[in-house]
């Protein structure tokens, strides 16, 4: 909590061990650290006017401490983390019915805990960084100065920022910024091209884009677009930088040659999702797999293609083809991406019978990657390859790879005889894969670990992961451990949403605990972000219809207002997943069947 003056911290977010802190949490508390001393500008020393406002603070805060964060460590490469962990977050949120604009009328009390999500702080700090890029650098600071020292000590709305950033750059930022605080929701934009003797014509359009798929309705919304073009000949580069501030435009690329691609948003700055013609696609592909796009070009890429298939507006199948471009693939941030999108899939697919064969698709995507990293770390490695190596690790392991098992599992016995500790980067993954093919024994050990761990982080590290064990008598023993003296109170949603995004059983076992349990989990968390996140992370991983209609009137009997509309977003989401299974299952199954038959040549 950012107080002036004294900023406190739960343990967790502040302190590391040199030898016992792991690289993720490294990074986590540096990011914390920055989002609290962001505050003590936007939130302490110019305050928001009102509720509506809470993003002024927010958004700030949580676009500042990547600011921070890439000051001090450039090796985090941690913008383009940015993409994977806010922008990627919020466009999820931000696709359903259920969403809010950024500025949001609050009358009541538990509408103000209703709008500390993703929206406020994380599509905040993505629009921020959007406006960022389309002022520049110079005129950004200059009118952040501008206002900073106009409203110190008072309080200040959104139009007043806007005032001060259009004094300083020239640009119409109010006309700009009202589409993307004032409405809910984003862009899809369409784009073809034509070669015109030495030039490429573009043709873009944009609509609404909805989870549910293409936008029905009579008003469309529209949005005033910042939109930069790159070409192959200079991916790093915009070679043209438009405003979009009408539903259709033409656009002329000079000397462009037939041979080069073209694409949008470079660097994934803009807050839109892109949608190819497929010949401009299918010329895009080639750079993910020769790694001539940039990474965060790589990354918003498969990320626009998962969440179009997610929509039912290409097919799944489509998607899972390019995942297997990224064989080369040496960043981070891109697994990372990837494989969120790969868990998302298979928490869908744990509700067929086939759900081995994303299990078999899912090894062979990361064991290449697995094989050229190794276990140990090597002379020279850094930062982000103790991230990637443990993302892969504990990939491999939890989808069952023979030998990243046999390899946990002896290194796991090394570690609790004492003979050989577990390297900090190396625990989750390990604890993570040996629970998840262990028994009651392995359980009983992890317990023990945590009981003696006298770090936080360590104790939290186990929490996350044991809602991997897969019987169902283990699996009431972790429920039954979540809410004991054993686990701090603000712990106890992460093990039971472990134990929700598990297993299929897992997912069941965790939505009925809380629903006997309801009682002391709402006194407990009530008029807090933990109820909504508890809420969240039991029940959005549900992927039958019935299952929304179960949500829906358990929380009519038992009211939980400031989680209102996370109740609301969940449903929706059960209902999307339920139709992109109905939609989609058959195709991918065929698809997975077909590759294992004739696996693709590599």
């Amino acid at each position: 909590m950012e107080n002036w003056g004294l900023v406190t911290y739960r343990e967790t977010a502040l302190l590391i061990d040199s030898k016992n802190s792991c690289s993720s949490s490294r990074q986590w508390v540096a990011l914390v650290v920055g989002h609290e001393l962001a505050h003590q500008w936007f939130g302490n020393l110019v305050t928001m006017e009102w509720w509506t406002h809470l993003w002024l603070n927010e958004g700030f805060a949580s676009w500042i401490e990547y600011l921070c964060v890439d000051h001090c460590f450039p090796e985090y490469d941690i913008w383009t983390q940015f993409v994977s962990a806010d922008y990627t977050r919020a466009q999820e949120l931000d696709a359903l019915d259920n969403s809010h604009p950024i500025e949001v009328s609050v009358g009541h009390p538990s509408e103000v805990d209703e709008i500390f999500d993703a929206i406020s702080y994380s599509k905040g700090a993505s629009v921020i960084r959007m406006l960022h890029d389309y002022i520049g650098d110079t005129d950004f600071k200059k009118g952040m100065n501008m206002y900073l020292t106009k409203f110190q000590q008072k309080n200040a709305a959104t139009e007043d920022l806007w005032e001060c950033l259009e004094g300083a750059s020239g640009k119409p930022i109010a006309a700009v910024m009202n589409t993307w605080t004032k409405q809910m929701g984003f862009p899809l934009i369409y784009v073809e091209a034509e070669q015109v003797e030495n030039d490429r014509l573009l043709k873009l359009s944009q609509r609404k884009f909805c989870a549910s798929g293409p936008y029905v309705g009579e008003d469309c919304p529209q949005w005033m677009v910042p939109i930069t073009i790159s070409t192959s000949e200079d991916p790093n580069h915009a070679k043209l930088k438009i405003l979009m501030d009408k539903p259709e435009m033409n656009v002329v690329l000079k000397d462009v040659k037939p041979d080069q691609w073209v694409k949008l948003n470079l660097g994934t700055v803009g807050f839109y999702r892109t949608q190819y013609s497929s010949a401009m696609l299918e010329s895009l592909l080639p750079g993910i797999r020769d790694l001539s796009l940039p990474p965060v070009d790589r990354l918003g890429l498969q990320n626009d293609l998962f969440s179009l298939a997610r929509a039912g507006i290409i097919s799944t199948v489509e998607v899972l083809k390019v995942m297997e471009a990224f064989v080369n693939e040496p960043n981070y941030t891109v697994w990372s991406d990837l494989s969120c999108n790969l868990g998302i899939l298979s928490t869908l697919l744990s509700h067929t019978d086939f759900y081995e064969e994303i299990q078999e698709f899912v090894k062979d995507v990361f064991s290449p990657i697995g094989e050229r990293l190794g276990w140990d770390p090597k002379p020279g490695e850094g930062h982000l390859d103790a991230l990637l190596r443990g993302l892969v690790l504990g990939k491999l392991g939890k989808a069952g790879h023979k030998a990243t098992l046999e390899e946990a599992r002896r290194r796991f016995k090394d570690h609790v005889e004492g003979k050989q500790i577990l390297s900090a980067d190396l625990r989750s993954p390990v604890y993570l894969t040996v629970l998840k093919h262990g028994d009651g024994t392995t359980l009983d050990i992890m317990i023990k670990l945590h009981k003696q761990a006298d770090m936080q982080e360590e104790k939290n590290r186990i929490e996350r992961v044991l809602g991997a064990t897969l019987s169902p008598e283990l699996i009431q023993k972790v429920l039954t451990f979540a809410l004991s003296e054993e686990v701090r109170p603000q712990d106890t949603v992460s093990v039971i949403g472990g134990v929700a995004g598990g297993s299929k059983h897992g997912r069941k076992a965790a939505w009925k605990f809380i629903k006997d349990n309801w009682e002391e989990l709402y006194n407990r968390y009530q008029g807090g972000f933990l109820i909504s996140r508890l809420i969240k992370l039991s029940v959005e991983g549900f992927a039958v219809d019935k299952m929304a209609g179960e949500v829906k009137a358990f929380f009519e009997s038992h009211p939980a207002p400031s989680a209102e509309r996370t109740i609301q977003q969940c449903c929706e989401n059960i209902l999307l997943n339920a139709a992109w299974l109905k939609r989609d299952a058959e195709s991918i199954h065929q698809y997975l069947l077909q590759r294992k038959a004739s696996p693709p040549a590599v």
